[in-house]
């Protein structure tokens, strides 16, 4: 498909290693699509000098945003802005339930264009991210993303990216369904938006395996993605910092990582409705892939390290209490949760001067 002559504007919400790569993948002036970053910590690096990105399989190069903004509310409120709001918002920074309010943190941004023009993307880990924003935007078209990506940040500005650009995405309704709540006419409009940015990401900026997907098909990405976070994500920080190529070294490490990978095979059918396809990749054939991304260490070891919250609900709470609603206990996880539920408020409380109560 081809592009609109009319601009396309892309604000990307949470400049990380994540945000920037595919923000960098998604920017083309040429072809009047223009994607603007909002920025924390690396402002005033990516204002000064923009982005630079480190990457093997898609050579270095630096991407120059149109627009770099300090806050959602500046965005928001700059006379640089679109007029009409954006055409896409990407929300990519970590899903925080109970801690982080996301949909009001875009509220503002979402707010700037006519009801229901913007479209909202989650590239976001976990499960049960979209129902907060459906709820809070009921009109808008919602665009569900499950990447598999390994970058960071090295150092405020510059990204390396590691290995993989999997983007599988999907519209999002109300849930498992795939029952649109939108008129006839809305729906076609959502379809016209997915395909558009599966265009922008894939024929333009040359992440190849950028697909789209219907929202049953989604889910399933969506749980098979757990079977991996899950796993990893929280062995990492428990058994005292590695990353996932050297746990699967270690003969226990590699038992219980496999353990939690079967577990969540085991009962993501019962919240999907199906087993998962038989396309998605099974547990050892992650870990064959997983010993090739040596040096790399996961997202929440990253966060813990650094003192920062971590993903928990979404990536363990949230599948723990489905799959329990639907009759299914996953126990491995269910400890992985506990412990580090426990850990997580003992830190806080001892950031605050209390004394931890367990």
């Amino acid at each position: 498909m081809s592009t609109s002559s009319k601009p396309v504007h892309i604000l990307v919400v949470g400049a990380g290693a994540v945000g920037c790569f595919y923000g960098s993948r998604l920017h083309h002036p040429d072809k009047n699509i223009f994607v603007s970053l909002v920025c924390r910590s690396n402002y005033s690096a990516i204002r000064s000098t923009g982005v630079k990105i480190e990457t093997k399989q898609l050579g270095n190069y630096t991407f120059h945003p149109h627009a770099v903004y300090s806050s959602n509310t500046s965005a928001s409120t700059s006379q640089i802005a679109p007029p009409e709001g954006w055409d896409y918002i990407l929300l990519t920074t970590k899903a925080l339930p109970g801690i982080v309010d996301d949909p009001g943190e875009i509220a503002p941004l979402v707010n700037k264009a006519p009801a229901g023009r913007t479209c909202i993307v989650l590239i976001q880990n976990g499960i049960g991210i979209e129902s907060p924003h459906r709820a809070r935007f009921p009109q808008n078209p919602i665009i569900s993303v499950v990447t598999t990506i390994s970058a960071e940040q090295t150092s405020p500005g510059v990204i390396r990216h590691n290995r993989w650009t999997r983007a599988h995405m999907g519209l999002y309704s109300t849930g498992p369904t795939g029952q649109t709540p939108f008129p006839p006419s809305e729906a076609r409009r959502g379809k016209d938006l997915l395909d558009q940015l599966v265009h922008i990401m894939r024929d333009l900026g040359g992440i190849k395996d950028a697909s789209a997907h219907t929202e049953s098909e989604l889910l399933e990405v969506r749980w098979h993605k757990i079977c991996i976070n899950a796993a990893f994500n929280p062995s990492s920080i428990l058994c005292g910092g590695l990353g996932n190529a050297a746990m699967i070294r270690d003969v226990e490490m590699l038992t219980h990582i496999k353990g939690c990978m079967h577990e969540v095979f085991d009962a993501a059918p019962a919240v999907v409705g199906r087993p998962l396809g038989e396309h998605l990749a099974k547990p050892e054939i992650i870990i064959k892939s997983t010993a090739k991304n040596a040096g790399a260490k996961p997202s929440m070891l990253l966060d813990w390290e650094r003192g920062r919250p971590m993903e928990l609900e979404a990536i363990l709470g949230n599948p723990i209490r489905l799959a329990r609603e639907k009759g299914v206990e996953m126990p491995r996880l269910q400890t992985l949760y506990a412990l580090l539920s426990s850990a997580q408020r003992v830190r806080e409380e001892q950031k605050k001067g209390g004394e931890a109560k367990l």
